[in-house]
């Protein structure tokens, strides 16, 4: 029994390690697990709470007073409001509420200017998780050119090998120049060395995509593939056409915009100062004494509290004289807070432009770039097949046959990155669009 449940464990243990994610998992679980996105969306609650405050702040209050008391000695009773000389128990019970009726439009000014600051929080969310995304697709997409390149490694090192087998049994039979053997050697450790290479390149973009998952580097993790092919077609939009797109989808520049909106509504608030406030009030109270008497004698509880009811309503209204210029610089610092944010705005505006330009000519050079290297690895693999035909055949050399297959091997590896280098650069002009991993 013990060893059939060991087995078990080792079966959970190897499943559990060979674990397979696919695009889409690697996206929710970075989103799940990133702690500045997990920042961005705290820092949106408390606008929240703000901006909720705010519309509170229309309602009216209401409190409650209690009091009880012992005097000892000479004090006022306050049922008879005159001087007594003894022991006394009294106790005062009041119920007060107010509403702003008129304040300069403070309160509503301060509700949009708190709205507008809790839409462009929710932006900054937007903006932390389509960065994450972008950067967990790039990383993705690095592991798949880093095994790429490997299999691509492997293959060649085993044609390498295989050639080194065949040239080994002609030198034993003395049917070449041992120089031909050693050459064909050489190769495969060169092969092996770029087996190496592409290796480290793997499982380095490997732990950078972990990493962005907030996961322990784990090489036993393995990706789905994605079909590069169907991403290697030519990009469907201009560089004038990205940023209109960003313009209008880009959460950067939908938080900038809702800042500025939220400051203006700032200067509103700041010159509600200037206006008078007016305000309702009214109240509830009573009180107890414990001398209070009348004809029949002491007066129960109960009673004080139904006779001394009183009630009170009022409406109150502040006028601001002279405040030491406190509301004007208020206004003044409120409006430097404005100018400075559509400077911001129009900031951002720029660097996106520069940035979708530089990006878009680096994606139309690598478009241009992976189309002619498909044309060389085509040309050098014809030129590698009649070389080894030739080879075998024992009319040419064994430096024409490494030449031509090392020419071939290294276009095989351009192409490899160019096809990559060329979808990582269309996602960074969809991550512009606001459109990253849609």
């Amino acid at each position: 029994m013990f060893r059939v449940l060991m087995i078990c464990l080792l079966l959970a243990s190897v499943e559990a390690r060979s674990q397979t994610y696919t695009l889409q998992q690697c996206i929710d679980t970075a989103l799940a697990q990133n702690i500045p996105v997990k920042q961005a969306g705290l820092l949106a609650e408390s606008a929240a709470v703000q901006l909720n405050q705010a519309r509170y702040n229309l309602l009216p209050n209401l409190n409650a007073d209690i009091f009880h008391g012992l005097s000892q000695g000479r004090s006022i009773d306050p049922n008879s409001n005159s001087y007594v000389n003894q022991s006394l128990n009294y106790a005062s019970y009041q119920l007060n509420s107010g509403i702003t009726l008129f304040n300069g439009g403070l309160l509503r000014n301060t509700i949009r200017q708190n709205g507008s600051a809790y839409e462009a929080a929710q932006m900054d969310v937007q903006a932390a998780r389509d960065n994450l995304v972008l950067n967990v697709i790039l990383a993705y997409l690095q592991v798949l050119n880093g095994e790429d390149l490997l299999r691509s490694a492997t293959q060649r090192a085993e044609l390498s090998r295989k050639e080194v087998e065949r040239l080994t049994i002609l030198d034993q039979q003395g049917a070449i120049k041992p120089s031909e053997l050693s050459d064909l050697k050489g190769q495969y450790m060169n092969d092996q060395l770029a087996i190496g290479t592409a290796r480290m390149i793997a499982e380095q973009a490997r732990l950078s995509l972990l990493q962005w998952m907030n996961k322990p580097y784990d090489a036993a993790v393995t990706l789905e593939r994605v079909n590069i092919n169907a991403l290697l077609a030519a990009y469907p939009a201009t560089s004038g056409e990205v940023f209109e797109q960003a313009l209008a989808n880009f959460a950067p520049v939908k938080a900038a915009a809702l800042r500025t909106r939220s400051y203006e509504f700032g200067v509103r608030t700041a010159r509600s100062g200037f206006y008078p406030m007016v305000t309702l009030g009214g109240g509830l109270a009573t009180n107890y004494s414990s001398t209070a008497q009348n004809a029949t004698g002491k007066i129960p509880y109960n009673g004080q509290l139904k006779n001394n009811i009183s009630t009170a309503l009022g409406v109150g209204v502040t006028v601001p004289l002279f405040n030491r210029l406190q509301t004007r610089n208020k206004v003044k610092q409120a409006d430097i807070h404005l100018r400075n944010s559509v400077l911001e705005q129009e900031s951002i505006r720029v660097q996106l432009r520069q940035q979708i330009d530089q990006a878009y000519l680096s994606m139309r050079n690598a478009f241009e770039r992976y189309q002619l290297l498909q044309e060389q690895v085509a040309a050098y693999t014809h030129s590698f097949q009649a070389a080894e035909a030739r080879y075998n055949a024992g009319v040419g050399t064994s430096y024409d046959y490494l030449i031509a297959k090392d020419r071939m091997d290294q276009a095989a590896i351009n192409l490899i990155g160019a096809q990559y280098d060329f979808v990582l650069r269309t996602q960074v002009l969809d991550y512009y669009k606001g459109k990253s991993g849609k």
